[in-house]
């Protein structure tokens, strides 16, 4: 989605100090922005307290992470794929009898390991996917790659200093409010897309899930927060109509984006999506995105 996202960012970006983005997820659009533009406040956070425990520890602990990872990477490569699902199997056990910590509480060097351990299963497991059950506990069995990059050193000491001066919360996108200066701010929402209707949600990276009254509240948010900021959202292109008049007053942008994550490889391509806009930029006034 970036090429498309980048497309449509507000005209006068570069003249806005704040940026933040509540469901930061992978962070592509973030770094992009890291890398692009020079904002004198960048927040962001995530309901996800797993995946922003590995923000905050990639950012302050970057080298302790690094010689774990490198650790669990020499014991894990040389094995056979029975030894290394077993290896998988008792590792993501134990994690899963850590899902309730507070990392206000626990010691440095768990939490750095816990960072460590979910980098693992993430590049360990199949398709590389984020998913817990309704417990909490993560339910993604074993891939089955030949040699996995547990460790990708090079690249967690860039992004280490390009968090360097990024605020990193725990919470719900609508406490991004707090954040915004008026007429400064840029608010980029990347949600937990709503599936096609008939299709099953791939996925659900926190136990409360994301649903259809979860979309319509993050809508009427967008609305209000509208007269404060620039704010851009993606979500799936539903095509049921659901969507239909929670933006009303805004621009909804139709694009087509690659999706790499499917069980069936048959299955995986290009997808419509929307990009929703409560500005419209010289491109949108130039380019029809349309579904050709």
């Amino acid at each position: 989605m970036l090429p498309m996202i980048s497309e449509l960012l507000p005209d006068d970006l570069a003249e806005l100090e704040v940026y933040i983005e509540p469901f930061i997820g992978g962070g592509a659009v973030l770094f992009h922005m890291l890398e692009n533009y020079d904002f004198d406040s960048v927040y962001i956070s995530d309901i996800n307290p797993e995946l922003i425990l590995c923000y905050k520890i990639v950012k302050t602990n970057v080298t302790e992470l690094i010689q774990k990872l490198e650790k669990l990477q020499q014991s894990y490569i040389p094995l056979n794929q029975e030894k290394r699902r077993t290896k998988f199997e008792k590792i993501r056990k134990k994690w899963n009898r850590g899902i309730n910590f507070d990392d206000r509480e626990e010691p440095l060097d768990w939490l750095i390991n816990r960072a460590a351990e979910t980098i693992f299963l993430n590049r360990t497991c199949f398709n590389g996917i984020f998913r817990v059950n309704s417990k909490g506990e993560f339910n993604v069995p074993v891939g089955s790659y030949k040699n996995p990059m547990i460790l990708n050193k090079e690249n967690l000491e860039n992004v280490s200093k390009a968090l360097e001066n990024v605020h990193i919360n725990t919470h719900g996108y609508d406490e991004c409010a707090r954040y915004v200066i008026p007429d400064k701010s840029f608010v980029y929402f990347d949600p937990p897309y709503r599936p096609l209707p008939g299709k099953p949600s791939f996925t659900s990276y926190v136990k409360s899930g994301f649903n259809d009254r979860n979309q319509i509240e993050l809508a009427e948010f967008f609305n209000k927060l509208s007269d404060d900021a620039r704010l851009m959202l993606s979500n799936s292109d539903t095509q049921d109509n659901f969507f239909e008049g929670q933006y009303d007053g805004h621009k909804v942008n139709y694009v087509w984006a690659r999706r790499n994550v499917n069980s069936d490889g048959t299955k995986r391509g290009k997808v419509s999506e929307i990009i929703v806009t409560n500005y419209t930029t010289r491109t949108q006034t130039k380019l029809e995105l349309g579904k050709d």
